[in-house]
């Protein structure tokens, strides 16, 4: 018993040891962004529930976009919701809760910045 113990603990020794080695590594994988900052928040558009095209009801709480009550419209595919709800969402996940369109950088690129002039 005791000699199959010792090989086991030199088989362990082992294979922790050619671990270590620089050209093998286990893939690490990389932080992504949850969501959207509140500067990128700020620059989406918002409109009132009477102005929304594709429907009036919030995907984030499932209840209705009243006309007067303020939204958010996710620039790319045109769905709203409550604005408190688009935010809460946005700031956790960077794609639309509905189709799940990505929100890419370019969205958040001020015009005028390119302009030199």
């Amino acid at each position: 018993m005791g000699v199959v113990f010792a090989v086991y603990i030199c088989l362990f020794w082992y294979a922790a040891n050619i671990n270590q080695n620089d050209e093998f590594r286990l893939p690490v994988k990389q932080a992504a962004k949850k969501g959207l900052s509140a500067a990128e928040l700020s620059k989406l558009p918002k409109i009132t529930g009477k102005e929304l095209v594709m429907g009036t009801e919030c995907a984030v709480c499932l209840d209705e976009i009243e006309g007067d009550q303020p939204a958010r419209l996710v620039p790319g595919c045109n769905h709203g919701f409550h604005l408190q709800c688009a935010d809460m969402w946005l700031s956790k996940h960077s794609v639309c809760p509905v189709c799940r369109t990505k929100l890419e950088p370019q969205l958040f690129i001020d015009p005028s910045d390119d302009n030199p002039c």
